[in-house]
């Protein structure tokens, strides 16, 4: 590694810690330290794993003459000793104390990573990978630390977290009235899915491959509040017929009947509860915070079905005349002006809000704003390696995890990619995940 490229990663390094502690300081800390739901860690948590995460990386792995699958985090920080239903009962030290161990980690990170010798090409180092791939997870764990912010907002969070959060908002709008049921159709024919780069992009996105793929339809736009509050005043959530039998045993377990953070006002309408921010739902906003089962039910009744994970990318990436693959929708470089990211706001931006944004088929809004459900279970691509270690991808395999695809306001500029996969189980809604529809041919 060149110095050029030793500064830069020093400061994507400080950046990434910059939003870290400054999500953590919007709320008290007596907050910080208590759990509110079972899949939701106490932010201290969260604060310690990624401090432990990046010694374990940053510092042992890279030091150490120790074999690299030999290497474990602390049982305190490690997610597989310790699931997330059960941190809430663990002794976590205080936040002052977890902060200082950060401080004290990052400091031997920087004293190193401006001491390995030039001429270091290890598969780690190569081209600084490690240095992203710890940026990377810690940016993951900025959006799990959201989301608990978010439940802490509805358990009564104090006066400054929404006042942070309502002073940082950027009001996009559509340049004019937009048709939130529009269609695009996707030609049939190969596409690449997924990567070979191994500069940022996680072992499930390897390794690019060819897939052939029938034309089909799909949501220009994610669907929106207007569309959701059709379905649920058609009985969407009454009506068997739309639910799988997976979905509706679910259904009938959680007594949920509208997306999470929804109520009613006094007069009857709705409204949105997000960080402790009660306002009017939008209507031209995407909507958020519904599970799979959800999202599967509301494509099975607009007589369609969710996308595979494959359409999703045809659909976001791929660019028929230059027979290439895009990293983004818009081209390969990040851009504010495309999409609603890196928290430029604190919820969604209405369709139509970024139409520098839009695929070269056509479709809008495929990073940024929601993540998106699809149907296709979380596995590994034909000749999947698992690097630099195990954990991250390969326990989740199977068929209790669905994949979401693109990403949300919530998401760091350096997660945004086409070929990101996300995922989650099925049931669960503290995402700010919301999906599109896509259509059989005929």
């Amino acid at each position: 590694m060149n110095l050029e490229l030793r500064q830069q990663l020093a400061q994507m390094l400080a950046e990434t810690r910059r939003r870290t502690l400054a999500l953590a300081e919007l709320v008290d800390e007596q907050w910080l330290t208590r759990q509110f739901r079972p899949y939701l860690s106490p932010i201290v948590w969260d604060l310690g794993h990624v401090a432990d995460f990046e010694k374990l990386w940053l510092i042992d792995a890279i030091t150490s003459a120790e074999t690299k699958s030999h290497l474990r985090l602390r049982p305190l920080y490690n997610p597989f000793d310790h699931p997330r239903k059960d941190r809430g009962e663990l002794s976590l030290p205080r936040y002052a104390e977890t902060r200082a161990h950060m401080s004290r980690v990052r400091e031997r990170v920087i004293d190193i990573l401006f001491s390995l010798p030039m001429s270091s090409d290890e598969t780690l180092l190569r081209d600084g990978y490690v240095y992203r791939m710890v940026a990377q997870h810690e940016g993951q764990h900025q959006e799990t630390m959201l989301q608990a912010i978010n439940i802490i907002g509805q358990e009564g969070a104090p006066v400054e977290l929404a006042a942070s959060i309502e002073s940082s908002s950027r009001e996009p709008r559509p340049s004019e009235a937009i048709d939130d049921e529009q269609r695009v159709s996707i030609p049939a024919g190969s596409c690449t899915i997924g990567t070979n780069d191994r500069t940022r992009c996680y072992d499930n996105e390897r390794p690019r491959r060819e897939v052939k793929l029938p034309v089909f339809a799909i949501d220009r736009y994610p669907v929106t509040n207007r569309r959701w509050l059709v379905f649920m005043d058609d009985g969407g959530y009454a009506n068997r017929d739309w639910w799988t039998a997976d979905g509706w045993r679910w259904l009938a377990g959680s007594h949920v009947r509208h997306p999470q953070g929804w109520c009613k006002d006094a007069q009857g309408g709705w409204l949105e509860t997000t960080f402790g921010i009660e306002r009017p739902l939008v209507l031209n906003e995407p909507v958020q915070q519904v599970s799979y089962f959800e999202a599967e039910a509301f494509a099975r009744w607009a007589g369609g079905r969710l996308p595979s994970e494959f359409e999703w990318e045809k659909a976001a990436a791929w660019d028929s005349a230059s027979g290439c693959a895009r990293r983004l929708p818009w081209g390969d470089e990040p851009s504010a002006d495309c999409a609603n990211i890196d928290l430029s706001r604190w919820h969604p931006a209405p369709v139509g809000s970024y139409p520098g944004g839009v695929s070269a088929n056509g479709v809008e809004q495929l990073v940024g704003d929601v993540y998106e459900w699809t149907a296709s279970r979380f596995d590994g691509y034909p000749g999947f390696e698992a690097f630099p270690f195990l954990e991250y991808s390969e326990p989740f395999f199977g068929s209790y995890y669905r994949v979401l695809r693109g990403a949300a306001w919530s998401t760091p500029t350096m997660l945004a990619r086409c070929s990101y996969r996300n995922w989650d189980l099925r049931e669960r809604r503290q995402l700010f995940s919301g999906l599109r529809v896509a259509w059989d041919a005929d």
